[in-house]
Parts: C-alpha cells; sequence; structure tokens
C-alpha cells in the first residue's frame, strides 16, 4: 500500500480528545498492528497550517505509542505520520479515502509544569 510522509514541521497540532480503541465494525475486536500484534488506538487532532482552515484528522496509532495526557487542546507532535489513499467496494458502491497512521503521539505538555491546586 502507498503511504505519503506528512511533513508536520509547521503545523500546529493539538488533541482534539482522548485515544479511543479502534475497533473492527464487522467483528467489534479491538484491531492491532499486524507487524507488531499492538493494540491500536485513534486520536482526533487538529491539524492546522497557517493560512488554511483547520482540520481535525483521525490518526491511527499503537496503543504504546501514546504518551503523555491527550486532553482537549493539549499540543502534541505526530512521529511518523504518513498519509495513506485507500478504496474498497462494499455492496457495489465504491468508497475511498485517505486514512493517517503515525508511529507516535506524544503531549508537548510537561506533567509537572500543570498548576497545583489552591
Amino acid at each position: 500500500m502507498r503511504q505519503i510522509p506528512v511533513d508536520t514541521s509547521t503545523a500546529q497540532v493539538m488533541a482534539a480528545g482522548a485515544a479511543e480503541s479502534k475497533v473492527n465494525r464487522q467483528t467489534g475486536e479491538v484491531q492491532t498492528d499486524r507487524e507488531t500484534g499492538a493494540k491500536l488506538v485513534t486520536v482526533n487532532v487538529m491539524f492546522a497550517l497557517e493560512g488554511n482552515a483547520p482540520e481535525i484528522l483521525a490518526v491511527t496509532v499503537p496503543e504504546t505509542g501514546i504518551s503523555g495526557e491527550l486532553a482537549m487542546g493539549t499540543p502534541v507532535a505526530l512521529t511518523g505520520l504518513v498519509a495513506r489513499p485507500w478504496e474498497n467496494e462494499f455492496n457495489g458502491q465504491k468508497r475511498h479515502g485517505i486514512s493517517f497512521r503515525a508511529v507516535a503521539v506524544t503531549s508537548l505538555v510537561e506533567t509537572g509544569a500543570k498548576g497545583k491546586a489552591a
């Protein structure tokens, strides 16, 4: 399958929510990485380039690639982000799109830097 590397160096990237298990819609099972066997999760991120409207991307990442808290609005780094064009046919209808996959999603907020309760 063709993979297109995505340059995130000039983008502002923030978590749009916590990671959620990637579940096979037909079987209900949590999907796993074919090569490593690691459980897969989906992280929604806001991806914004200057001069363009921000977009919400659903990024698939191995569960082991999640580090730090991914609360709404947390700045994150996407390691090894690639775009994968896909196409399938179901009930005679062709569908196509682009999926996103990363090696890791890392919070850029230091856990020790959070404010303390007064």
